[in-house]
């Protein structure tokens, strides 16, 4: 029952909802004690011929207000505890979704989409069946068991309920080891569980690839495995779950055994009457649903303790990225300062940047060019804080950036990422998803400007088209370019390329350029490109090899040395005269 202590934080949350509801559920388990003594009494009425029918009319009374007034109860205690289930599964789904948007990449490398998922799913339902169905089965099968036993010893006869109850701790025994076993194989069956939505969320997501290279079979396959795997440990689940009802049959069939022939016995001696026997037997019937309650009340308890272990494990997982105490909640804005002697991603042995020093100032553009793998992207991901750990220090406006609130920091920061993602809604939707609130009239000036209004204008529905899951029914170049414009409608002081030209063609690109330069006057850039055309007008270029700085300076300076970046444009320049002919 360990799972009750981890959840009282939220039952002295919602004390009134639940004391109401147990409170309710003890008199409905009093009011069910009336029914039998009722049977009792006309039993033994009716043996003596004293039974009229204005009495039967009276019994029949006293049964009827009190099956009515059940009823009503019933409904109370369902709405305050069922009802305060659902706002725990609301409150937990919350807090897991605020944690995942907190987290970092190193987070979601470690975790895979499936799993999460399964996580805010099928878990929080089995935490939300012990927080409702738990309480209740819990509450109510032992208000009702004992119940029945005070009324069968003190109103019956004590000795025929100490006999009834001799197989008890048997059932007690075995149902503790029924639950032990259950919650081991519960964990591992939400685990495989987990693995599979992993597997159908990516295959899903990577259905294009799948097809493109005819592994459509290979994937089926693979996804009846762990199907097949999922089944396997449910079923382990069930066999356990399956053992509850018949043991528990067999303890109440022993002790309805126990009942009758001692209490025929009793009735001989003249200890008891018949109608008392009647209605002890009747109390016997009404002890089935607490000791079959409590059965059902291991798989549900252990369910949902497998599950609250899961969730709070990621709960529990520190935000490795958060506000510094006293952070500032400024716009910053100002010249950019990197001065960083090393970095390592985390659990990594080698680092990844070395020796980058240098500084950008407002309003200029930062080119930053290398080979892949040399370092660019995470020069780009330190400074919006998607890493940390390095030795020295990123400054904006003459602050660390660590002084600024992280949601203030990344509001002035406009970032198009290599990988372009789309949500699955209007473009308009999606090129003002950084400012929802903007007019069309502000969504077509950024769709101008990142060169896209063209290619918008001539789809069916224009803005209102609304692109697949991930923009997959747009081109690559497409998506760069609602990327740019999305970027652009937060009027970032910052605007950072992470190569998002890459995908348009060489006019396109310039006139890109060419419109950034004139309506980002006094604004800073940064672009990384593999393209060098797309950085030639930067006022400093970066050149990284290995994560080092092995050139710096304007194009023109860079042409007149003997390095990587002059043989690299002459390449390229020549590329390009022979695909036009020359």
């Amino acid at each position: 029952m360990k799972v009750f202590l981890d959840l009282m934080w939220f039952f002295k949350q919602e004390k009134k909802s639940y004391l109401t509801g147990i409170s309710v559920l003890l008199l409905v388990a009093l009011l069910q004690l009336v029914p039998p003594k009722v049977i009792g009494i006309v039993v033994d009425s009716i043996k003596q011929n004293e039974l009229t029918p204005a009495g039967l009319l009276q019994w029949a009374g006293i049964l009827a207000a009190a099956g009515l007034s059940m009823y009503g109860l019933r409904f109370v205690w369902r709405m305050m505890i069922f009802g305060s289930a659902v706002k725990l599964s609301k409150l937990l789904r919350n807090k897991l979704y605020h944690h995942f948007t907190k987290m970092t990449p190193s987070f979601y490398q470690k975790r895979r989409v499936g799993d999460l998922m399964a996580h805010a799913t099928n878990d929080l339902q089995a935490i939300q069946m012990t927080a409702g169905q738990g309480v209740l089965t819990l509450v109510d099968s032992l208000a009702t068991g004992g119940f029945v036993i005070i009324a069968m010893a003190a109103t019956i006869s004590w000795k025929l309920t100490l006999i009834a109850l001799i197989p008890m701790p048997v059932m007690a025994i075995l149902t503790n080891y029924y639950g032990t076993l259950l919650h081991k194989r519960f964990h591992k069956a939400q685990e495989a569980f987990s693995n599979l939505n992993d597997k159908t969320q990516e295959s899903v997501s990577g259905i294009k690839v799948i097809k493109t290279f005819g592994q459509e079979k290979e994937d089926i396959e693979s996804f009846r495995d762990q199907s097949e795997d999922v089944v396997q440990k449910n079923i382990s689940v069930a066999k356990v779950d399956s053992l509850f009802d018949p043991t528990i049959s067999i303890i109440v069939g022993i002790s309805f055994f126990l009942s009758v022939a001692f209490g025929s016995r009793f009735v001989i001696a003249g200890d008891i009457t018949i109608g008392e026997l009647v209605s002890f037997t009747t109390y016997l019937g009404l002890l089935i649903w607490p000791m079959l309650a409590f059965g059902w009340l291991f798989n549900i308890v252990e369910r949902g303790r497998a599950s609250y272990d899961r969730v709070s494990g990621l709960l529990a997982e520190k935000v490795e990225i958060d506000d510094s105490p006293g952070a500032l909640n400024v716009k910053p804005e100002g010249d950019i300062e990197y001065d960083i002697a090393h970095f390592k991603y985390p659990g990594e042995e080698e680092a990844v940047l070395e020796e980058i020093r240098f500084t950008l100032k407002r309003g200029e553009t930062l080119g930053i060019v290398g080979k892949t793998g040399a370092g660019k992207t995470t020069l780009l991901k330190i400074l919006i804080r998607e890493f940390e750990g390095y030795d020295g220090e990123v400054r904006l406006g003459g602050r660390s950036i660590k002084d600024y609130k992280l949601e203030t920091l990344r509001n002035s920061l406009g970032y198009v990422p290599q990988d372009h993602f789309l949500f699955s809604a209007t473009i308009a939707e999606n090129i003002a998803f950084t400012n929802p609130m903007s007019d069309m009239e502000a969504i077509e000036a950024a769709a101008s400007l990142a060169h896209i209004h063209e290619d918008i204008k001539g789809f069916t529905d224009g803005y209102q088209t609304v692109v697949g899951e991930r923009g997959v029914s747009l081109s690559g170049g497409q998506k760069q370019r609602i990327s740019i414009a999305r970027a652009l409608m937060m009027e970032p002081e910052v605007l950072i390329l992470d190569d998002s030209l890459s995908a348009v063609d060489a006019k396109t690109e310039e006139s890109i350029l060419r419109a950034l330069k004139e309506n980002r006057e006094g604004r800073t850039t940064i672009i990384t490109a593999h393209r060098l055309s797309a950085i030639q007008h930067a006022n400093l270029i970066l050149v990284l090899d290995s994560g080092r700085i092995t050139e710096k300076g304007t194009h023109e300076e860079l042409m007149e040395n003997e390095g990587w970046y002059r043989e690299m444009y002459l390449r390229q320049q020549l590329e390009e005269l022979v695909e036009h002919g020359g």
